[in-house]
């Protein structure tokens, strides 16, 4: 994914930050009152006792929810910074449920009002903003309980689990937070990190960037919860890209994402990193091309295993109630795998949000409460190979009646749904790195092959980027490229992986919902893996410009 600034696409990124989970730093009192609180709680009330239509029942469930996000977003390119923009926006989200929790005005992907409000903390002006967010929200709900009781009756759906499910209100007054950022400190480190460009002539793209946030949350329900919190969000990012000489796209990143910024790199490790990873893609122009099929043995490190686990156990693991007339408990490959084995059963899975780290290292996936005013819970997910739960908010779906505190919202916009918080997959017979290469070898022995492979890092669809033969004869590690996997799915994770390491990585994810995959290393006994697509972008016409001194 490249990282070439776009303002749109920063936006997004603001957004779908928002609702990060890392530990809150750089705290600071709230004002004494909180005066955004205040109107929340003041106009909640007002709402509760007055908001009522003619021939419209009343709501029995309102809840605001306000993010207010300070963000800074600078970028630096071929050793020069090309972007560097503060941003602070306050949303606002308003729901109205008309009906009972057994069935309301929710349709399946959800309503609310979604507006931008003052980052003033003047009590009748945000009063008056959720005033009118409030009265378009229920009108709205008005017409959507119309239409989803028209589509329930068409249809002669029946409803076996509710709408909506009941919490006991809570009261939650954290700190507030704000950003850490230095300017003068981080641009030169972005410039120094691309300027790294000039050693390597074929480099087509060197960049890098830094996204930071400070993002203090505010809800309200009228069951009475109110929660506020405050969370930093700190990310660097590097990435380069080349092509071979026969013209394959070749790209290499490398992310740090923390929640506290004195945990990302000094000046020092970042240059070494990033030289590290240009110095990969010299080595990638000059591989081998994978021009053969093989299936057998396949070693994924625990950096590749937790791309994998992602995809095809983080997913499917989430409770989201099927739409009205869809068969199923939830939707997703485990939709009717509820205590089923859909792993070897040496593996166990948990979802933990109230860790914030893991063997010592920070995870980001860590909230108190989620994002519907529940208290965050670890759920065991799979337990020897069997599936025992699902991960659920307070959209009932069968045989989940309750929310286990697993709803997040994806940006500040959205309704908030089945979410990851710390995904962590654990073996029951764990094996070192050099004993499971060894069993690789022995396997490939076993049938006759030249030699197995080894994944390094897959990008996060889980097509491989640093991928080795391993030979059989010497143990020789060969880098080749130009391979895709055919195959690796749900079937293959449950059926195919016969060890697991010892070791540990831990994958800190920012997109959609933050959160973070742990795992360890696994041995497929067979996987198949085939020549990518043969097709290769254009080389440029001409050489690039002389290095300074270089003519």
């Amino acid at each position: 994914m490249t990282i070439r600034f776009k303002l749109l696409g920063f936006l997004l990124l603001v957004l779908s930050l928002a609702l990060a989970s890392a530990s809150a730093q750089s705290a600071r009192p709230a004002a004494s009152p909180d005066q955004v609180l205040s109107a929340m709680q003041a106009e909640m009330q007002r709402s509760k006792s007055q908001l009522k239509l003619e021939d419209v029942p009343a709501p029995y469930y309102l809840d605001y929810r306000i993010t207010d996000i300070d963000g800074v977003d600078a970028q630096a390119t071929f050793g020069a910074v090309r972007s560097e923009i503060r941003t602070r926006i306050r949303v606002l989200r308003v729901v109205v449920r008309i009906g009972d929790y057994k069935q309301d005005s929710f349709f399946h992907q959800g309503e609310g009002v979604v507006d931008l409000i003052s980052q003033g903390d003047d009590v009748l002006a945000l009063r008056h903003q959720l005033w009118l967010a409030t009265d378009r929200a229920y009108k709205q709900a008005a017409e959507a309980l119309t239409a989803k009781q028209a589509q329930l009756k068409q249809f002669n759906l029946e409803q076996p689990v509710d709408d909506f499910a009941h919490v006991e209100p809570v009261q939650s007054l954290g700190d507030l937070v704000t950003l850490d950022y230095d300017s003068a400190r981080w641009l030169p480190m972005l410039r120094n990190a691309t300027k790294l460009y000039t050693a390597d002539p074929l480099l087509e793209s060197c960049d890098a960037r830094l996204t930071f946030q400070a993002i203090n949350r505010y809800f309200v329900s009228s069951e009475g919860t109110a929660i506020r919190s405050g969370q930093n969000f700190y990310q660097l990012q590097v990435e380069a890209t080349t092509q071979a000489a026969d013209g394959m796209a070749l790209a290499r990143s490398k992310e740090y994402a923390v929640g506290v910024v004195q945990q990302l790199p000094s000046a020092q490790e970042l240059q070494h990193d990033t030289a590290e990873l240009l110095a990969t893609l010299k080595k990638l122009r000059d591989a081998s091309v994978v021009t053969d099929e093989y299936r057998g043995p396949v070693l994924f490190s625990a950096d590749a295993a937790a791309a994998a686990f992602a995809n095809l156990v983080g997913e499917n693991v989430l409770g989201v109630k099927p739409a009205p007339g869809q068969p199923g408990r939830t939707s997703g490959a485990f939709a009717t795998s509820y205590k089923a084995r859909v792993l070897p059963e040496i593996f166990s899975v948990t979802d933990d949000p109230t860790i914030a780290s893991f063997a010592g290292q920070p995870v980001l996936g860590h909230y108190e409460y989620d994002d519907e005013g529940v208290k965050g819970s670890r759920v065991a997910l799979i337990e020897n190979g069997k599936l025992t739960n699902y991960l659920v908010g307070r959209t009932p779906i069968r045989d989940f009646p309750a929310s286990n505190g697993h709803g997040r919202a994806r940006i500040p916009a959205s309704p908030p749904g089945p979410g990851l918080g710390n995904l962590i997959v654990t073996s029951s017979a764990a094996l070192s790195p050099l004993e499971l290469k060894k069993k690789l070898i022995q396997l490939c022995q076993e049938r006759s092959l030249d030699y197995g492979y080894y994944v390094e890092t897959t990008d996060p669809e889980s097509t491989p980027r640093l991928l080795y033969r391993i030979w059989v004869k010497d143990g020789r590690e060969e880098l080749v490229r130009g391979a895709t996997f055919d195959g690796l799915d749900e079937h293959a994770l449950r059926n195919n992986v016969i060890a697991a390491g010892n070791d540990v990585f831990i994958d800190n994810r920012i997109l959609n919902i933050p959160h973070s995959i742990v795992s360890p290393s696994i041995l497929f006994d067979e996987l198949e893996v085939k020549p990518a697509d043969k097709s290769r972008d254009k080389s440029p016409e001409y050489p690039a410009p002389p290095v300074a001194g270089k003519q």
